[in-house]
């Protein structure tokens, strides 16, 4: 074959995947609308969840908390101090495997797991302000900032959590080990983690390193952003009509935007949509997250095969292949002159243009994904109602390897963002990643009010 550029371009635009198929303008408007009725109540696809947790504008030097993390495999602990810069400085971190990742266990045993972790700390520091803890699972979250647990994923085996209230459980579980907590514990899932984590580790002004702040002046919002194996966004919001909160002292509202439906998705987006466990919903998720986009690629790459865009001697043995790891095509797109298996093989080194033509077609899927992803962020920006004042940006509070690490994403994301938020006027914001967010978020939002 023969490496055609143009004619890659018009076979993604035919089968509805191209982004010049999208107006990065009206997508960023479309998620705006989308936010707005969500808060009101109306048929919506983004719930639009209130945290009941407010960002801490102010954290006083000295405080210490206990700080929580339940994630996929492992459950972390540490005290969490913070100094006179605002800093979070971890003490004692330990951890240990998720609870019902290793067997099934019942409420009493995997909260008693918990305590076991969290019980020695406790004691080391009897006077902490409060417990942060931040469940990466799908929780109810109650006006006391307790979590009502919905869901498990398939790695934790605990059924009869379901339906329990995460907090109280700890509480109960400590009481058993002799301990009297009487504090606060606050629930919170990973990406108001993020957000929370940003009030601390972004700089007002955006800058790197924090400087003397000689005019006093506050910084601006933050929003938190994931962009990993899944997609989701949280900011502050001040009018949520369909709980009765309106307030000029925000609270920190979930989006749950992985489930947000742009209009237009291509032939190829669909039939990928209806091999999934969950089709027709979790639209953007499925064009985004690094859960997602290694399986769409390859049936994309398939039927360019079929339509023979793409050529190659063992393509019959492409067409066979069952699934696409999103990290196996992210090192295959960071390496193509050295890849391996199970995409790299099955082009031969005398096929350099098939070889361009599956990166090729690759990257206009991620740049895509960037535009999606980026006209999320830029709606929420436009939804916080920020100054313009260079000096108050909106700091983005970025976690997830897709945004890190997958080749082109953070570029194409990056780009397509400052566009939507300069093509009419100059909206300052920073965006930047955090570093153990789901930790220092939530020893954040144990000081929360």
């Amino acid at each position: 074959m023969t490496f055609n550029p143009r004619e890659l371009s018009d076979f993604a635009r035919f089968y509805g995947f191209h982004y010049n198929n999208l107006n990065p303008l009206s997508l960023a408007h479309d998620v705006l609308i989308d936010m707005e009725r969500g808060l009101k109540g109306e048929p919506s696809s983004l719930p639009m969840i209130p945290s009941w947790i407010r960002p801490v504008t102010r954290i006083q030097a000295g405080k210490t908390v206990l700080a929580l993390d339940a994630g996929g495999t492992n459950l972390r602990a540490s005290l969490v101090h913070f100094d006179d810069q605002d800093k979070a400085l971890a003490e004692g971190t330990v951890k240990a495997p998720m609870p019902g990742t290793r067997g099934q266990v019942n409420s009493v045993q995997f909260f008693d797991q918990i305590a076991a972790l969290a019980g020695p700390l406790l004691e080391k520091a009897p006077n902490i302000e409060g417990i942060g803890f931040t469940f990466s699972y799908p929780m109810e979250i109650t006006r006391e900032a307790d979590g009502i647990l919905l869901a498990f994923s398939k790695e934790v085996d605990a059924p009869e959590l379901i339906g329990k209230s995460v907090g109280a459980g700890l509480r109960e579980a400590l009481g058993r080990r002799g301990l009297n907590y009487k504090g606060r514990i606050i629930m919170l899932n990973d990406t108001v983690a993020t957000l929370l984590s940003g009030l601390v580790e972004i700089p007002p002004d955006g800058e790197a390193e924090k400087t003397e702040n000689r005019y006093g002046i506050a910084g601006g919002p933050v929003i938190g952003f994931i962009l990993g194996t899944g997609f989701n966004t949280a900011y502050p919001e001040k009018s949520i009509p369909k709980i009765g909160f309106s307030s000029e002292d925000p609270q920190i509202v979930v989006c749950e935007t992985g489930t947000f439906n742009f209009r237009y998705r291509g032939q190829l987006d669909r039939e990928y949509d209806a091999t999934t466990k969950t089709p027709n919903v979790y639209t953007q998720e499925k064009a985004t997250s690094g859960a997602y986009l290694g399986p769409l690629t390859l049936h994309i790459l398939q039927q360019a095969v079929k339509d023979k865009v793409i050529q190659f001697k063992r393509s019959s043995e492409f067409l066979a292949m069952n699934t696409l790891q999103t990290r196996d095509l992210n090192e295959f797109m960071r390496h193509p002159l050295a890849a391996r298996e199970p995409l790299g093989n099955l082009i031969g080194l005398d096929e350099k243009e098939a070889l361009a033509a599956v990166q090729y077609l690759t990257s206009i899927v991620t740049e895509r994904a960037g535009m999606l992803s980026a006209a999320v962020v830029a709606a929420q920006v436009e939804r916080v109602a920020a100054s313009y004042e260079p000096y108050t940006p909106v700091r983005i509070a970025v976690e997830g390897t897709t945004y890190m690490i997958y080749k082109y994403m953070r570029r194409a994301l990056e780009s397509w963002l400052h566009y939507m938020l300069y093509s009419d006027k100059p909206r300052p914001y920073v965006i930047a990643p955090v570093e153990q967010a789901s930790l220092f978020g939530a020893a954040v939002a144990a000081l929360s009010e």
